[in-house]
């Protein structure tokens, strides 16, 4: 065989397999799974005390992860409860006095009050001298020093009650203060109710627990994260597609999955196209340079069948 005719046989069949590989790549892609990962954290530092969880467990929403301690938490509540206490029991000391039509009423009868002991004090005297002639008898004088003293009585008693209520109205600032203290111990209460939540953590989200990072007893940094949840929702498909065909892709569109182990094909829609390359050549674009361009694709699979893959999983990806 001539080298010519030797060359020829060599290069076509190589020729043949690049023209199969770029006609089967126009519906056919290379991808793997990817997971959105939910890192669950306390919001301030403290002692893992409890967790519940362990790697592999699947959680539902709102199911509780870790609890930190809460033995200062739970004093500083303690604290606030007495301090809204004392102030609420300062606010209604100081608002005991009564109002402007009362006072008034109450100096009426004051007036009333000290009417009456004059008049009791002058029929008393006049009593005294009937007594001493010797025209009434001793009950009669007794009856009028009694009426005296309960009208110096009644007189002292609406006095005291005037004072009482002119106090009171001129602390009317000391009262709108206890009110601002009530206010603002309320507002420390809630605020240790709302630290003693953050002590512990519930899944946001039903999935699966990928990874835990702190033991029992450890200590933890504010922020830092003690279990990783990945709901089936957060699981998506990365493929990359050749330049030559990223114009035909559009989102929503419905894509076909296959991966070692998973059953049967998936179904899942593209979510996301990129518009930058993932590779660009150092030199001005050919039309064989442009060949190399790629992009990347994101697709979601529905979350009942997102379970059957995994992270960093391999899988083909088919155009419907």
């Amino acid at each position: 065989m001539s080298p010519i005719c030797l060359r020829v046989a060599l290069v076509l069949p190589a020729l043949l397999g690049v023209a199969g590989c770029e006609q089967r790549s126009a519906g056919y892609f290379q991808g793997y799974a990817e997971g959105e990962f939910v890192m669950v954290s306390p919001a301030s530092a403290g002692r893992l005390e409890k967790r519940w969880v362990k790697r592999g467990d699947e959680v539902a929403a709102g199911a509780p992860l870790f609890a930190l301690e809460i033995e200062n938490e739970k004093a500083g509540r303690r604290e606030s409860e007495a301090q809204l206490r004392s102030a609420e029991a300062r606010l209604a000391n100081l608002s005991t006095g009564k109002r402007a039509p009362e006072i008034e009423a109450v100096r009426a009868q004051e007036a009333q009050a000290k009417a009456a002991r004059a008049l009791s004090t002058q029929q008393l005297r006049q009593q005294g001298r009937l007594f001493k002639d010797g025209f009434i008898a001793q009950a009669a004088l007794d009856q009028a020093r009694t009426a005296y003293a309960r009208d110096i009585a009644r007189v002292e008693e609406l006095e005291a009650q005037v004072r009482t209520a002119r106090i009171a109205i001129g602390r009317e600032k000391e009262v709108a203060a206890a009110r601002a203290e009530v206010e603002a111990a309320k507002a420390a209460l809630e605020q240790s109710d709302w630290r003693l939540q953050q002590r512990a953590a519930s899944a946001p989200a039903a999935g699966l627990v990928q990874d835990t990072f702190y033991s029992e007893g450890e200590w933890i940094q504010a922020g830092s994260p003690v279990v990783s949840l990945l709901p089936p929702e957060n699981v998506k498909l990365r493929f990359f597609v050749a330049e030559t065909d990223v114009g035909a892709l559009k989102p929503g569109q419905p894509v076909n999955v296959a991966c070692d182990g998973c059953g049967g094909g998936i179904a899942a829609s593209i979510s996301f196209i990129s518009r930058q390359a993932e590779y660009t050549p150092p030199v001005i674009y050919s039309r064989e340079q442009r060949r190399k361009l790629v992009f990347l694709v994101e697709a979601r699979p529905a979350p009942k069948d997102a379970a059957r893959l995994h992270p960093g999983q391999p899988v083909e990806v088919t155009l419907r």
